[in-house]
């Protein structure tokens, strides 16, 4: 969440001290400590945590061991010591004993040092993982402790354990010597010097351990509890902060944050939506609205996230806050991130509005010339109300007359910088609206888009039906193939998508190619016409291809992800994934979207070889499983991590220490309700209680990255 680099006045001097100054470190080791674990502080250090503990008071018996453990810890002693194999095969092998029986010591790296430094006959404590190799259980590379009378009599009962890296090692910081920099730190401070920064109403509310306490704790812990407790403190106090910065953001948009009123629901959006709607909005679509509307009658500059699963109608809601703004005297725009994607909302937002007097007009950077003069000139002038685009809409030259909504949908694929300068295209911003199809788990919103405003929608038009979803093997692949000719005899048409391997774009062209020439050997002309469309094509060609299947003058379309977003063909019926198991969920439930569009039933085949690994069987499993893409987002963070989800690693808010915003979702939820009450009481953070907070969040560095518009 936040840097610990130049710890501050929440940390008293001492933890600002360089971190060569501890004793134990010296200018090389802390120049190491910097560059390799990011410590530059004593406080940075402090803020080093174990990534796990080993209880020395727990002994496992030899003779008990039976090759199904994660991890063990026996004690005994090194009866007999030899070195085995050739050459590079050269290992020591160490048979240690206890009460119970023996087990095999391995070394194959370091083996010399572990010779000349292990004693036969001597008490040992080792740690380790079990392994089995030719029918033997054995330790390999345990950790060995010299089994003091401290350890003997469960004086220390955790110890804890540091991530080190292998130049670490090599210059003495091993995971134990962390510690013991540690253990000379705590010692030097006394539990005033780490000042608190949690309310004592919301410290008690939760039974929360005092900060000092919990880094006392969470170094020396004398049990289970104490480390389970020191580690739920902290993980509180990482997403709280986080929480309170992103509802003061919000809090600070609403009151500074001028917008146009919206004040009128007038005859353009009356008679659109009473004569001319083609069907009735879905209960989703409705309370959407209205939350626009709300936020558009305010004076306050509209801020708002809409998602919605593909299909959901996230246009037509977007389409009327554009008719709410014609009402009202303003102009609105439609930014989107492919030039196809912009024609196929022009094409439809025009269509919808031919009955009325509104004008709409679409800019690509392929439209040149006079067309491209006309438009401009329309949009200054006025006479253009809808303008529906790609990043041609932030472009000096196109003006406005009077710009008063915004909307940006797949609002992923753009950069936050392009997205802002919409803001510039009015004196007073215009209201925002950004849409992505692509679900975000309630976790995520609430940490990565928690200054923004969200509305989901979350139910799918009458008419639509679910999209069956099969999961196939290589050797099922005739069948399959068989299945898209009857379709296609139907008169309907098919995607076959390959995948893009990363940082391989020649493996991707091969991969592709070759495909395309198995599709054309089961599909040949003149029966059967393929488009085909990758990332080498020259975009014109792409743009060909595209348009030839979305007229429907070809029957299948054999692509990379590129067709992920942005082509909106109700007659395809056929989805086949290649190589299934080298997707994300998120982005298998997208390439599923594209079909499901009309009336017809729909299919999905998940396409794998006939091996395939566990993870890759579970995401499979919920894609046939489910079409709901909130559960399957929730799934994919689950299983991915929320670092790895698209469009948040950028982010740089999801660094947290120690918590994890989905296994520690109860104390996020917790969080964040203690922030939003801290700040409806006290916004400003004026009142006594709230002082150590404020002095807190004044002594973090600003962050760039907590955008308005996220």
């Amino acid at each position: 969440m936040y840097q610990t680099r130049n710890i501050i006045s929440t940390f008293t001097a001492i933890l600002s001290n360089p971190i060569e100054y501890l004793k134990g470190v010296g200018p090389q080791k802390g120049e190491l400590l910097r560059k390799e674990i990011q410590i530059y502080t004593f406080g940075d250090l402090l803020q080093y945590f174990p990534f796990r503990y080993v209880d020395r008071t727990r002994i496992d018996k030899i003779a008990d061991l039976n090759g199904y453990e994660d991890f063990v810890q026996i004690r005994g002693r090194i009866i007999n010591m030899v070195v085995m194999g050739e050459n590079r095969s050269k290992r020591l092998v160490a048979t240690f004993k206890d009460e119970s029986g023996t087990i095999d010591l391995v070394w194959f790296q370091g083996w010399q040092w572990m010779q000349k430094s292990l004693r036969e006959n001597v008490a040992y404590l080792v740690f380790g993982r079990i392994s089995v190799f030719n029918g033997v259980t054995q330790l390999a590379h345990p950790e060995m402790d010299l089994l003091t009378e401290e350890i003997a009599s469960g004086k220390q009962f955790l110890e804890p354990v540091y991530y080190t890296t292998e130049k670490l090692k090599a210059r003495g910081l091993t995971a134990k010597a962390i510690g013991k920099l540690t253990r000379n730190l705590l010692e030097q401070l006394s539990p005033l010097e780490i000042r608190e920064n949690i309310p004592l109403e919301v410290l008690q509310q939760y039974r929360l351990m005092p900060r000092a306490m919990a880094y006392f704790k969470i170094h020396l812990p004398t049990g289970e509890e104490d480390s389970r407790q020191a580690q739920r403190r902290l993980k509180f106090e990482e997403l709280f902060i986080a929480q309170i910065r992103i509802c003061r953001l919000k809090l600070k948009r609403q009151q500074q944050s001028h917008g146009f009123v919206f004040s009128t629901v007038g005859n353009t959006f009356n008679d659109f939506y009473n004569n001319h709607l083609p069907f009735s909005l879905t209960g989703a679509q409705k309370r959407v609205l209205k939350e626009i509307r709300t936020d558009t009658v305010h004076g306050r500059q509209m801020n708002r996230l809409v998602q919605g699963d593909v299909g959901s109608g996230k246009t037509m809601v977007a389409l009327l806050a554009m008719l709410l703004a014609k009402d009202n005297g303003f102009q609105a725009c439609l930014m989107a991130p492919t030039e196809i994607l912009s024609q196929q909302h022009y094409k439809s937002i025009a269509e919808l509005l031919e009955p009325t007097d509104v004008k709409v007009a679409l800019l690509t950077g392929s439209i040149k010339g006079k067309a491209r003069k006309k438009i401009l000139e329309g949009v200054i002038n006025g006479e253009i109300d809808i303008l529906v685009g790609t990043h041609a809409l932030l472009e000096n030259e196109v003006a406005f007359k009077n710009l008063g909504l915004a909307i940006v949908d797949e609002q992923h694929r753009f950069g936050v910088a392009q997205r802002a300068r919409l803001w510039e295209k009015n004196t007073i911003p215009p209201h925002i609206l950004v849409m992505t199809a692509t679900p975000i788990p309630r976790t995520l919103a609430m940490t990565i888009y928690g200054d923004l405003d969200v509305s989901v929608i979350d139910e799918m038009p009458p008419g639509r039906k679910p999209i069956t979803t099969v999961h196939r093997t290589e050797w099922q692949r005739p069948q399959v193939m068989n299945f898209i000719k009857d379709e296609v005899a139907k008169g309907r048409q098919a995607y076959i998508v390959y995948p893009l391997i990363e940082d391989s774009e020649k493996l991707d062209y091969e991969n592709l190619m070759k495909g395309y020439e198995e599709v054309k050997a089961f599909f040949p002309e003149p029966k059967f016409y393929i488009s085909m469309v990758h990332g080498r094509q020259p975009a014109d060609q792409r743009q060909t291809n595209m348009q030839r299947f979305v007229t429907g003058d070809t029957h299948i379309m054999v692509a990379t992800t590129v067709i992920e977003v942005g082509v909106n063909v109700p007659n395809a019926s056929v989805m086949v994934i290649e190589s299934t198991e080298r997707f994300g969920l998120s982005q298998l439930h997208q390439l599923r979207g594209r079909v499901g569009r009309g009336a017809e039933q729909s299919f999905c085949v998940l396409m794998t070889g006939n091996k395939v690994s566990k993870d890759s069987k579970e995401r499979i499993n919920v894609m046939v499983q489910t079409n709901d893409g909130f559960i399957i987002s929730e799934k994919d963070m689950e299983l991915r991590g929320p670092g790895d989800i698209e469009g948040t690693r950028q982010s740089g808010i999801l660094d947290f220490k120690l918590a994890d915003i989905v296994a520690d979702r109860p104390i996020l939820d917790a969080a964040r309700t203690s922030a939003e009450k801290i700040l409806e009481n006290d916004p400003d953070l004026l009142l006594p209680e709230n002082q150590g907070l404020k002095d807190f969040l004044a002594s973090q560095r600003s962050k760039s990255l907590w955008s308005k518009i996220s």
